[in-house]
């Protein structure tokens, strides 16, 4: 009998192995779809726009955070009076940031644009990545999380690690800039929260710089399809764009 139950339980232990071996990027892309609230919810969002707060040492400066579905998005941030403003379209970006000596719109370099453009996308890069000439591959798995990694047809890779019992994002990297050096950005999500749509937004959000620096972010406030002006991300007329991407005016 004892001998029954020991292969009984191998037996079952190797289906269980197999059966988290044959797991692939997109059954886990999958879940992670349905986790956030599933395809027909997804697309059923038009824009996002967030009321937040971020905390960057000993200051705090509120802002707002608004994304339209595949045609723009626009962070606002102001500190001592000033503002600071990045702005991606589906063919540039632009931003204002006098903390780096940036008092007037300026358009943003061509690795930062090219870095951060899926942001006009409510679903992001994953949403619908094969379509758009993305690859997706498994890198790991543990107990506790799975590590996939998304290659952009224009060769931009961004790390992404699940939550294996939620399979909601954890932490999302990607190589980025600080001071001019290379750094890997890691970005931190946690207090998930339902809107009313059925979409799940993280509260919670951290930003590491490379080890170099880091904020974090507090959401305060989630409005899904507010109606927004479709040219939030214009590139005002006072700017002069050197060789770069820019936002073209509506």
């Amino acid at each position: 009998m004892h001998r029954v139950l020991r292969s009984i339980l191998v037996f079952s232990a190797f289906i269980g192995a197999v059966s988290l071996s044959a797991q692939t990027a997109d059954d886990i892309l999958a879940r992670h779809v349905a986790a956030i609230g599933g395809k027909d919810v997804i697309s059923q969002v038009k824009s996002i726009s967030m009321d937040i707060t971020t905390h960057m040492g000993d200051n705090d400066m509120t802002g707002t955070v608004v994304t339209l579905d595949g045609v723009a998005y626009r962070s606002e941030m102001e500190f001592n009076g000033a503002k600071m403003v990045q702005c991606f379209t589906a063919t540039g970006g632009w931003m204002v940031n006098p903390m780096a000596g940036i008092t007037g719109p300026m358009p943003m370099p061509d690795d930062q644009y090219q870095a951060g453009k899926s942001q006009i996308y409510v679903g992001g890069n994953l949403h619908d990545y094969a379509a758009n000439g993305n690859k997706l591959e498994l890198l790991g798995k543990d107990a506790n999380t799975y590590t996939v990694k998304l290659t952009t047809k224009d060769h931009i890779e961004t790390t992404y690690v699940f939550d294996a019992a939620t399979y909601l994002t954890k932490t999302i990297a990607s190589k980025g800039k600080f001071q001019g050096q290379d750094v890997i950005i890691t970005t931190s999500l946690s207090d998930y929260r339902k809107t009313d749509v059925g979409l799940m937004v993280p509260y919670a959000i951290g930003v590491d710089l490379g080890g170099q620096f880091s904020l974090s972010i507090a959401v305060n406030k989630v409005v899904v399809n507010k109606n927004v002006d479709p040219g939030i991300c214009d590139l005002p007329k006072t700017s002069q764009p050197p060789d770069a991407h820019t936002a073209e005016p509506n």
